[in-house]
Order: structure tokens, then C-alpha cells, then sequence
């Protein structure tokens, strides 16, 4: 596995990530943690855009544990019926909310292992709302952080365990709240996985990513 990258390069690139964008915020729309928390679950091989567009109606009208039982599952169904894997991710979204009702008073817990015992919530999910519901520093790998750590040698590692470990091994103290959001947004917008941004890339100077695309040339024209 590559090295990751000196100390110094890795504080200049989250110093350039903060310049840019103080405060990055995650894209999925929720009113309180439990909203979040369907919407992450959601989310797994979706797009933030496609999981908002399904849920946006949904939360208007069940926006805690109880409100979503008493919807039911045909009415939840419906609901997320355009988002992939639909039928399930609603059975887990029921069986969530049944569980936080059951055991957790109708709240949602700030405890990793807690929010991972519920159905279709793993470790990357209860990490996102860990971070942007509880503000702690936990690292949520997806396949842009995995792509943009390898890429760049931020965060190398062969499997997502081994870049969230990475990300928290690396990365100064001081950029580990909002580390995930920016690695997340750059890799979504910029570090794409086929003919990457680097034209409009901000640590392109710092970046050891060697197939690197190409500046546009100059259309022709008269002088």
C-alpha cells in the first residue's frame, strides 16, 4: 500500500479545503436526527438528489419514529418507490422506527454501536450522523472518500476500514470535523471517477494522482 502523503502537504490541503468552504455541509435534507437517519439509510446506492426528491414529502409528514409507524409501510413504500432497493430500505425504515419507539423512547441514540444495531444503519451511516447531527469527528468512507484518499494518498488503504482509519491517522485534529465533507464534496464534484476536474482543482499542485486529465486546449481563433 502507498504512503500516504508528509504531514505539511496534508495540513496545506485541508488549510486550501477550509479557505474555500468553512462550514461544508452534507447535502441529504432532514429536520432532526431521526430524519437523518432514514435519509442515510436511504441513501446507500442512491444519490443524495434522488433520496431528497422522495423524501422531501415524506418528512412533511412523518418526521419521527411514531409519525412513520402510524404511516405504514405501503404508505412508506410509495414514498421511496424511486430510490434503488426501495422495497427493502422501506421494511428497514419501519423496523428502525419500531426499534427507536420500542427501546430508545421515540429518540435517536448518539452511540455507534447503538445506531449500527438498527436494521440497514452500518458503520458509514451511523458515522454520518454521528458527525452532522452530534458534531463528533467520525470519518464516514464512501466511494468518493475512498476514491479522492487513494487518488491523492491523503487516505490510502485497501478497503473503506482502512481509509477511515487512515483519514483519522492523517489528518490534523484540526480539520477532523468537517475532514469527511470536504474529501466527500471534492470527490462528487471535482475528483470524479472518470476524467477528474483537474483543471478547476484547488490542491492540484499537491495531488500525486499521475493520470491526471488534461487542461482544455485554447480554442482557435483570430489574434
Amino acid at each position: 500500500m502507498a504512503k500516504p502523503l508528509p504531514y505539511h502537504t496534508i495540513h496545506e490541503i485541508f488549510t486550501r479545503f477550509r479557505e474555500a468552504e468553512a462550514e461544508p455541509k452534507g447535502e441529504l435534507h432532514h429536520v432532526n436526527a431521526y430524519t437523518l437517519v432514514v435519509a442515510v439509510a436511504l441513501s446507500a446506492q442512491a444519490t443524495d438528489a434522488g433520496v431528497n426528491k422522495a423524501t422531501r414529502r415524506l418528512f412533511e409528514i412523518a418526521d419521527t419514529p411514531q409519525k412513520m409507524l402510524d404511516l405504514g409501510l405501503d404508505a412508506v413504500t410509495e414514498h421511496v418507490k424511486t430510490i434503488g432497493l426501495y422495497r427493502n430500505k422501506a421494511k428497514n425504515v419501519i423496523k428502525l422506527s419500531q426499534i427507536l419507539v420500542d427501546e430508545y423512547g421515540g429518540e435517536v441514540p448518539s452511540s455507534r454501536a447503538a445506531l449500527q444495531s438498527l436494521p440497514g444503519v452500518g458503520r458509514k451511516t451511523a458515522n454520518v450522523v454521528l458527525n452532522m447531527w452530534w458534531g463528533m469527528p467520525a470519518q464516514a468512507v464512501d466511494t468518493h472518500i475512498f476514491r479522492v484518499g487513494n487518488r491523492t494518498r491523503i487516505a490510502p488503504g485497501k478497503d473503506v476500514d482502512a481509509v477511515e482509519r487512515a483519514v483519522e491517522d492523517n489528518i490534523p485534529a484540526e480539520f477532523q470535523l468537517h475532514a469527511h465533507h470536504w474529501l466527500i464534496l471534492h470527490g462528487r464534484y471535482i475528483c470524479v471517477a472518470r476524467k477528474p476536474k483537474c483543471g478547476a482543482c484547488l490542491i492540484r499542485d499537491l495531488c500525486v494522482f499521475e493520470d491526471k486529465t488534461p487542461d482544455p486546449l485554447p480554442k482557435k481563433g483570430k489574434i
